[in-house]
């Protein structure tokens, strides 16, 4: 057996049956998504739409590719007809971007709102207050081509457990909240999308459903 899928077996085992695992494969090569997919894997996430764009024309037509990285709004046209779940909902105007490319291509596209959790200021994301906004405006209410399907965080790169505990509870208060207020009777809102390969564990401890992990299956990447 490879490296990558032994690292892929011992992964699974650490991951309870309630969570979802997105295989973060940016800057991989697609033999290595190609393996993991015979090993059964079948969601995968990048961050850059062009990467995505390429991996998608020369992979397996039943695979989730999942956008996790800034998205700007100039390039939802190109992921817009099978792209399977959007991470990084970050403002209005991107998500009335995503609304019109749904309509185009005649799909509803779920996406998750992020929310900047994080002490760092190169984070993006919304606060409670923008989200609030969001979700309470005329615009919103007129969307029929988005699905709003949860929320999305990333903790501070620190050591410091406490510290990113706290803030994946945090998030995880922010859903509960959203969930109270604007999706009580959607059962379709229902994913926390928090942890990756430095700190999932804790992340699932703190409700994490949907963990975000790369370095832990594909080793160290390779940026050229």
């Amino acid at each position: 057996m490879s490296t990558l899928l032994q690292n892929y077996a011992g992964l699974l085992n650490t991951i309870p049956a309630h969570v979802h695992l997105i295989a973060v494969s940016k800057t991989q090569p697609t033999s290595a998504i190609q393996q993991l997919y015979d090993a059964g894997q079948r969601v995968f996430g990048e961050n850059k739409v062009q990467e995505m764009n390429t991996k998608y024309q020369e992979l397996p037509k039943d695979i989730e590719w999942h956008l996790i990285g800034h998205l700007q709004s100039n390039k939802v046209k190109y992921i817009a007809p099978y792209v399977a779940l959007i991470h990084s909902v970050d403002s209005l105007s991107l998500l009335q971007t995503i609304n019109k490319e749904g309509q185009k291509n005649k799909r509803i596209i779920p996406c998750l709102l992020q929310f900047h959790i994080a002490t760092e200021e190169t984070k993006f994301g919304l606060n409670l207050e923008e989200a609030n906004a969001l979700l309470s405006s005329t615009e919103y209410a007129g969307m029929q081509w988005v699905k709003i399907s949860g929320v999305m965080g990333m903790a501070t790169f620190t050591e410091d457990e406490a510290q990113v505990r706290q803030e994946f509870a945090l998030l995880k208060n922010i859903y509960e909240m959203l969930k109270a207020r604007y999706f009580a009777t959607d059962d379709g809102f229902t994913f926390i999308s928090m942890g990756m390969s430095d700190d999932y564990l804790w992340a699932i401890s703190e409700g994490s459903n949907m963990v975000r992990i790369g370095t832990s299956i594909f080793g160290e990447r390779q940026y050229v």
